[in-house]
Order: C-alpha cells, then structure tokens, then sequence
C-alpha cells in the first residue's frame, strides 16, 4: 500500500497514512485536532541504489558538502542518507 501525505485545513498538521491505490480522505481525521477538513499533499519519493549512494558519498562531487571536509576524511551531510 502507498503512504499518502495530507494536511488538515483546520490546524495545518501535516500527516503520513497507508491507504490502498485511489482512497481519497472520506472518513479520516487529523490526528491532533480531528477534524475531517484534509487536503492530500503532492510528495516525492525517494530512492537511493546503494552504488549511486556510496560513489557520492566516497566521490564527494557535491559543491557545498561541509567546505570538502568529506573529502579529507571529515564528515559528509551525504552520511545521513546512507
């Protein structure tokens, strides 16, 4: 089943749920307020093979990735997505 992003029109909680193909929000609440009033979000989603994710990580071809210090043996941002 695919995860489904929404928002309450109410309190502008922003939510995850597991529906099945074409469910709409008929008969969901916002979990913090219950309100019924929800707009479905458009959301990516993401990906990473495990080769693309290592070579940037160990390349370090990012522009901006911690002044180069993942380069020099330092910590790389790209380690959270790993």
């Amino acid at each position: 089943m695919p995860l489904y992003e929404y928002r309450c029109r109410d309190c502008g909680h922003r939510f995850e749920i597991l529906q099945s193909l074409g469910e709409g929000a008929a008969g969901l609440a916002c979990p913090r307020c219950r309100a019924a009033a929800l707009d479905k979000q458009f959301s990516t989603f993401a990906t990473a093979s495990g080769s693309a994710a290592a070579e940037t990580a160990a390349g370090c071809d990012m522009a901006d990735c911690g002044a180069g210090a993942c380069c020099g043996g330092g910590s790389c941002a790209m380690e959270d997505f790993n």
